[in-house]
């Protein structure tokens, strides 16, 4: 999907909310990610930011992490449910559950963030949950 179709997905592609979690750089993060904003979502890490992918190397850095999105989340739809977020140390953690459906499968999964003083994440974790039998007929 290019930029032009990505800004006529339906407004349900968005988040609206998600139970136990205020930080608009997480809902924005499940935002653009819906609307395949790969661009506005890498901007929202830490120049020195880095996103853990399952089964992945971290990948730092905002044009890095674009060009991961770009290359691997075409046609995901994000579905966070709840989360809960504490202060530690001035930064912020924050864990959220859900699902996310690609036009493969639909898998339980959890994130974990951490975002910095300026509100930019300078750190996401995404773990699959599932079962090993579930993990193995995911493998490419």
């Amino acid at each position: 999907m290019n930029r032009m179709e990505a800004s006529t997905r339906s407004p349900q592609d968005t988040v609206q909310q998600i139970a136990g979690i205020t930080e608009s750089t997480i809902i924005r993060y499940f935002d653009t990610l819906n609307t395949e904003n790969y661009q506005a979502c890498a901007n929202l890490f830490a120049t020195d930011g880095v996103m853990y992918p399952p089964f992945e190397e971290g990948i730092v850095g905002r044009e890095a992490i674009a060009s991961f999105l770009q290359r691997e989340a075409q046609g995901m739809k994000l579905e966070p449910e709840r989360g809960i977020s504490q202060s530690v140390e001035g930064d912020l953690e924050v864990q959220v559950v859900g699902k996310v459906q690609t036009p493969l499968f639909g898998v339980n999964v959890s994130w974990f963030f951490l975002l910095n003083s300026q509100q930019e994440i300078a750190a996401t974790k995404i773990k699959l949950l599932a079962s090993p039998q579930e993990l193995l007929s995911l493998k490419r």
